[in-house]
This record gives structure tokens, C-alpha cells and sequence, in this order.
């Protein structure tokens, strides 16, 4: 198989980006004329419709992904936006993947149909087991990542109370370490209302026994704002064994404390419980019937559930099989606190500093699993601008420390997650992180700007064995850049490129489960690491299209990949497995033709291969096959009319190609390597009125209403239960009621 030249890929890229430059500078000096007497921008007209913000507030919005608060045209970065408009037509509002629809590079595959996802960034973190890695992921100010990069979860994100959502793609590491190798995640919820006091509930049914209710309060009193918000969710999911149900409390305190002192405190409460189906072989249902993808695999069934299921798969696996109930509960306390200080007209100074406790259990066929996490973190920021006129100088120093303990025991499934005796592994593993870094922009006049970022990571990991002599440590150090440029033009116009590094350690759930030994962990793993180049274009054409375009290249080393072992076959296991060539376009447009129509849509070609792939339980290695759970084309497409003032009317085309299994690219003996591409069409209907003045909202939302038979998420491993079904037809009625101003 040839192998292409990273260096000749990238000409064509470059090419593309200088006919984009010539064409929209000349498209820029013939509108601003045209349109220099204007006195409304189509901006200032779609904030009246309260639809998504095109032109030029769109280009001119501030984003803070970057740790510092930036013109999102001075960022030289493939960046985008979710604003409240596209998050309050989420049906369900439970997973992230309701709320990165419309944003291209982001592949979030949500394996239950509740709220545990796997979520990746142009293919890093793609086959984490669970949870996100190499995603620097923050709340309000506070990370979720642990000092190695993983976020475990995103249960403790209510998504009904988001207001807003920044995501910036690309190897980023030169900001946050190894979290965010992939890219930055940045959440911001909701803040209290101007008046003392406002309320705001949320209550929504639909199918597979699916309810959630939501309720919230705040307001402004003094020096105070405030909201908090609580929540309860509950549903049967799709297939057999998939029952989850979620507890979510969550306050937000913001204190001016003086005319350039800021704080703010958040505290959260999550209480998360699933059911864990696992995959199925595709050989169980290769006839596509219905009534077969419900079923989860036979290791997953509590003795119940497996006794209930037809004759011939009990016949398949065993009469007197005894299964082992998998399913995972999480219970975490959140508190944190953010604060910027200004010293001086130039000088201001942020700090952060948070602590979080988990309880985690989870059930797996051979083991039951206790965690306790105790992940406290502090940072320290000092911004200083200097300058003046048309050149300005922005310099941000300081440092990121972070400490994690995880105290696990061990002991084996007796079936039916029925805990035995036994200790398997007694341990306790900590793991330490402390960063500096360095950031400076520099705007040469208002065209130009140029970026630098340097960061220096250390990453410690030891492990304490309590009951054998598996104790231990690893260290994991490395020195991060990125260097971007962007030009303005005019204000409907503007280019970037960028190129970064990335930097991603082994996390928690590669280091605790060793291939050599039950506890332990798994010293043989290396830091991946990337590098990747990328430019783009954004802007306005007119007053009613707004586009943002990308192309991006980045290669990887020591990629992690999972593997099993015949002496252990129902755990899994991590290793460094080769590298990878990756390029792709990422597009994002919108076009709002007439007044009451909005037309979006977000478009992603990845291009992600081996260079050297080694399968580990197999040792065999292979070249040039494609990266597993990566397809080449997503599409989304979302329009939205507003029939009246009260009743809106939307759909959308979900189109997703087909994608490979494993890293071998092989065939299945049933002859499928491969999953099949799959177009979705859902809807949505909302209808505003008003009840004793107070005002309501019914919102009917239908996904996949076709009934499309497709898999929602593919694992690679290797005994083939790779293949997770997803869901056919979904209906969901809301209600929302609000008092007060929000």
C-alpha cells in the first residue's frame, strides 16, 4: 500500500488557503463599500429573531477556551461556538452529544443512550474505554480532567442549565498539559437573573420509560448572584440492561467583591448509576432484526434478565450460565472557586483552585471494582497588556498543579456482581501534575495578529501495593508549543493558521489495569505525543451566511490501543501501538435566507491512518490500515422556521459513513470489518404561550424517526462483542415554565 508524504499533503492545503485569502479580501474591499451605510448588522437583527448570531458579532464574540479572553477573530485557532439558541433544542438534554451536533471535528458516540458517552477531538482519545482523553474539559472555571488528562465522565454537567459551550480543535497542550492534547472543552452555565429572585423548571418524558425533571432558582441581591438548580433523570434505554438513572445538584455564587475583585464558587453534587450492556458479535443478529439488538451481552445480564431471554440465545451460551450483572455508580462531591483579581490597569491576576471526592463501583464479569478518588488543584494566572495605538502586547505566566489519590480494592465476581471474599488488588495509586507555562499575542495593527505559547509538564504516578510487592513509580515529562497568525482584513473576513503540539500521558485507566499482574499498573506505557499544522477561514458573506472552515494535518506517536489476553479475556488492557498520519476539513456555515428561517450546518472529512499499527494480543503489524471508530464524513444539517412568534418548527439530517472495527481493517469471518453508513432525520416542535402570565413552552422532539437500524459505537476488541446497537424512533415531550427574568 503507498504511503503519502505528510509535506506533499499539506501543498494543496496551502494552496486552498491563499485562493480563500485572495478571494475573500477581494469580496471584502467590494462589500465594505456596499455596506458602509448600513446602521443594523445582521447581527444586531438575528439577536431581535433570538436566533444564533451571524456576521459580525459572530466574528466579534470573545471566547476564554485559551485561558486568556480573546476576539474570536484574533484566535488562531478552529474554534466554535454553541450558543443557547442551538442548546435549548436539545430533546433530552442528558448527554453532550445533544449540544456538539452542529460542531465539526467532534465525534461523540453515546454508548446506552443516557449520558455515558466517548467523546474524541479529530481522533484523539477515540478509543479510550471510557470516559475522554487528551480533551481539556472545564465547568465554570473548574477542570474535570485528572492530573494525567482523563475525564472519567460528564455527569456532573446538567446540560439544561448550559448557556454556552467553546470548543477548540487541534493539539493544544501548550494551554492546559496533557489535557488538552486534542483540544479544549470549555462549559459556562447559566448566572442568576438581574431581579432578587427567578425560577425556572424543566420537566420531559419520552421513549424507552426516559423521564427527567429539572428545576432552578436565582437572582441578584447586592454584591451577589446566584443560581442553583437540581435535577433527577431516569430511563430503561434502548437495549436490555441498560437502565440508568442520575442525581444532579449544582450551585453557582458569584461575588463582586470589589470593583476589580471578582469570585466565584460553585458546589455540585452527582449521583450516576448505569447498566453496562456491553457489545454484541454481529453474527447474533446479522439478519438486522429489531428484537435481537435489544438483547446485551451474555456477561452482562444480571441472572434474572439472562433467565428471561429466548431459548436459543440461552441454548448459544449456556442454560446455567451465571452472568455477571456489569454496571458502573458514581457518587462525587464538586467545589471550587475562581477568582480575578485586578492589580492595575494592565495587570490582573486569576486563581482557581478546586477539590472533588468520587465514589466509584463498577461490576465486571470477573471482578468488582471499589475506587475512592480524592483530585484536588490549584492554578495561578497573572495577565499583563502593554502597548498602545495599533500595537499591543498581551503576556499571561503561571503554573497548573494537580494531585489525585485512588484508593481501589479488588475482589472477583461470583456472578450475579455477588462479591467474593478474595482481594484480587489492594492498593492505592497517586498521581501528581505540575505545569508552567507562558502566553504572548501580539496584535501588529487590526489585521494582524501573531500568538506564541510554551509550557513545561511534569506528570508523576506511584502506586502503593497493600497487599503484594507490585508498588511503584513512573514519570512523565514534556516541553509543549504552539505558534499561530491570523489576519483581518475586514471585519466580515478573516484567515489563521497555528500550529501546536500535544502531550498525552498514560491515564487512569491504561495505568490500573496491568497486563502483568492483578493490581499493579502497567509500566511498559509511554506518553503519546502529536504534532499537527492547521489554517482556516471565517467570516460573513452579506448579511445573512456565516461560514467557518478549517483543514487541518497532524501526526501521532505511541498512540494507545486496546488488547486481551487468553489468560485474562474479559478485562482490557492498554499498550503503545504505532502512529498515525491524520488530515481533514472541518466546516461550520449558516445561512439565514428570511427572516424566520435558519439554516446550519457542520461537515467533517477525516482522513486518520496508520503509518504502523502492532496489534497487541496478536503481535502481528500492519501499515497504512485506517484508525478504528473513524469515520470519513459526518454530516448534520439543522433548519429551523419560525411559523409564528409561538410555534417553531425544526429538522435535521444526520448522515455518518461507515467506519472500521479494529486496526487491522479485517474481515470478520461473517464478513463484516465494517460498520454500514446510516442517515438519520430528526424532528422537533415548539409552541410558546402564556398561563397566569407566566410563560410556558411545549417542545415535541422526534429522533431517528425513521426507525434507522444502526450502530451507535463499535469497540475494537478482539473476541468480536464490538457492536452497540442504537436507538430506532425516539419521541420526547418537554415542558418548560419560567418566573421571573432569567
Amino acid at each position: 500500500m503507498l504511503k503519502s508524504n505528510p509535506k506533499s499533503l499539506f501543498v494543496p492545503f496551502l494552496i486552498l488557503f491563499l485562493l480563500i485569502a485572495l478571494t475573500g479580501l477581494s469580496f471584502a474591499q467590494s462589500t465594505d463599500k456596499k455596506d458602509a451605510d448600513k446602521t443594523k448588522t445582521a447581527s444586531t437583527q438575528e439577536k431581535e429573531k433570538g436566533q444564533a448570531v451571524p456576521t459580525k458579532e459572530k466574528i466579534e464574540i470573545t471566547v476564554t477556551a485559551a485561558r486568556v479572553e480573546i476576539p474570536l477573530k484574533q484566535n488562531p485557532a478552529a474554534t466554535t461556538v454553541v450558543e443557547a439558541q442551538v442548546l435549548q433544542s436539545m430533546p433530552r438534554t442528558i448527554g453532550i452529544d445533544e449540544a456538539m451536533k452542529l460542531v465539526p471535528g467532534v465525534k461523540v458516540d453515546n454508548q446506552a443512550d443516557g449520558e455515558r458517552v466517548h467523546l474524541s477531538i479529530r481522533g484523539q482519545g477515540i478509543l479510550t474505554e471510557r470516559g475522554t482523553r487528551g480533551i481539556k474539559t472545564i465547568l465554570d472555571g473548574i477542570p474535570l480532567n485528572d492530573p494525567s488528562g482523563f475525564v472519567p465522565d460528564f455527569f456532573d454537567i446538567d446540560w439544561a442549565t448550559v448557556r454556552r459551550i467553546e470548543i477548540l480543535r487541534g493539539p493544544a497542550a501548550a494551554f492546559y498539559g496533557g489535557g488538552s492534547s486534542g483540544g479544549i472543552i470549555n462549559i459556562l452555565t447559566r448566572d442568576g437573573g438581574p431581579d432578587p429572585i427567578s425560577a425556572n423548571a424543566y420537566l420531559t418524558a419520552g421513549s424507552f420509560n426516559f423521564y427527567k425533571g429539572m428545576a432552578e432558582a436565582g437572582g441578584t441581591t447586592g454584591d451577589l448572584n446566584y443560581r442553583v438548580a437540581a435535577s433527577y433523570t431516569d430511563g430503561q434505554g434502548y437495549r436490555q440492561h441498560t437502565k440508568y438513572w442520575a442525581d444532579n445538584i449544582y450551585g453557582k455564587f458569584r461575588f463582586d467583591v470589589a470593583p476589580k475583585v471578582k469570585v466565584t464558587a460553585v458546589l455540585g453534587w452527582t449521583d450516576f448509576f448505569n447498566q453496562n450492556a456491553e457489545g454484541l458479535n454481529l453474527d447474533w443478529f446479522s439478519a438486522n432484526v429489531k428484537e435481537y439488538r435489544k438483547l446485551a451481552n451474555p456477561d452482562a445480564y444480571t441472572l434474572s434478565e439472562y433467565r428471561a431471554t429466548p431459548a436459543w440465545y440461552r441454548q448459544m451460551f449456556g442454560v446455567n450460565r451465571v452472568p455477571g450483572n456489569e454496571y458502573q455508580r458514581t457518587s462525587r462531591l464538586s467545589s471550587g472557586l475562581t477568582s480575578a483579581i485586578g492589580l492595575a490597569d494592565n495587570l490582573d491576576l486569576a486563581l482557581t483552585a478546586f477539590y472533588r471526592r468520587t465514589k466509584y463501583t463498577e461490576a465486571v464479569p470477573s471482578s468488582l471494582i471499589h475506587r475512592d478518588y480524592d483530585t484536588p488543584g490549584a492554578s495561578v494566572q497573572f495577565n499583563h497588556t502593554a502597548g498602545s495605538g495599533g500595537v499591543k502586547n498581551h503576556l499571561s505566566v503561571g503554573s497548573d498543579f494537580g494531585w489525585q489519590t485512588i484508593d481501589e480494592i479488588k475482589r472477583p465476581n461470583l456472578g450475579d456482581a455477588v462479591e467474593g471474599p478474595d482481594i484480587q488488588s489492594n492498593q492505592t495509586m497517586t498521581q501528581t501534575s505540575a505545569g508552567m507555562f507562558v502566553l504572548d499575542r501580539l496584535e501588529l495593527g487590526p489585521q494582524w495578529g501573531v500568538s506564541l505559547s510554551l509550557r513545561y509538564d511534569n506528570v508523576t504516578c506511584r502506586l502503593d501495593d497493600h497487599v503484594g510487592s507490585l508498588s511503584g513509580d513512573a514519570s512523565y515529562k514534556k516541553t509543549t508549543g504552539r505558534l499561530g497568525l491570523t489576519w483581518n482584513p475586514s471585519a466580515d473576513f478573516g484567515l489563521y493558521a497555528s500550529w501546536g503540539t500535544g502531550f498525552l500521558p498514560p491515564g487512569t485507566e491504561e495505568l490500573a489495569n496491568n497486563p502483568s499482574a492483578f493490581g499493579g499498573f502497567n509500566k511498559d506505557l509511554k506518553p503519546a505525543t502529536s504534532s499537527g499544522e492547521e489554517i482556516g477561514a471565517r467570516g460573513a458573506i452579506g448579511a445573512s451566511f456565516v461560514y467557518d472552515v478549517a483543514l487541518f494535518h497532524m501526526t501521532t506517536d505511541n498512540d494507545f490501543g486496546r488488547f486481551r489476553m487468553a489468560s485474562r479475556p474479559l478485562e482490557t488492557f492498554y499498550g503503545n501501538v504505532g502512529a498515525t498520519t491524520r488530515y481533514g476539513l472541518e466546516a461550520s456555515l449558516a445561512w439565514y435566507p428570511v427572516e424566520p428561517l435558519a439554516l446550519r450546518a457542520a461537515y467533517t472529512y477525516s482522513r486518520f491512518k496508520y503509518d504502523t499499527v502492532q496489534t497487541l494480543d496478536a503481535g502481528v503489524s500492519y501499515s497504512g490500515t485506517w484508525l478504528p471508530n473513524s469515520p470519513q464524513h459526518q454530516l448534520y444539517v439543522d433548519g429551523e422556521l419560525k411559523v409564528t412568534p409561538d410555534l417553531t418548527f425544526g429538522a435535521a439530517l444526520e448522515y455518518v459513513s461507515s467506519w472500521y472495527i479494529d486496526s487491522t481493517n479485517r474481515l470478520f469471518a461473517n464478513g463484516y470489518g465494517r460498520t454500514d453508513p446510516y442517515a438519520l432525520v430528526h424532528v422537533r416542535l415548539g409552541y410558546k404561550l402564556r398561563i397566569a402570565g407566566m410563560p410556558w413552552e411545549l417542545v415535541l422532539s422526534g429522533r431517528n424517526i425513521f426507525g434507522v437500524l444502526y450502530y451507535g459505537f463499535t469497540e475494537p476488541d478482539p473476541d468480536g462483542n464490538s457492536y452497540q446497537p442504537a436507538p430506532t424512533a425516539e419521541w420526547s415531550l418537554g415542558l418548560r415554565i419560567s418566573v421571573g427574568k432569567k
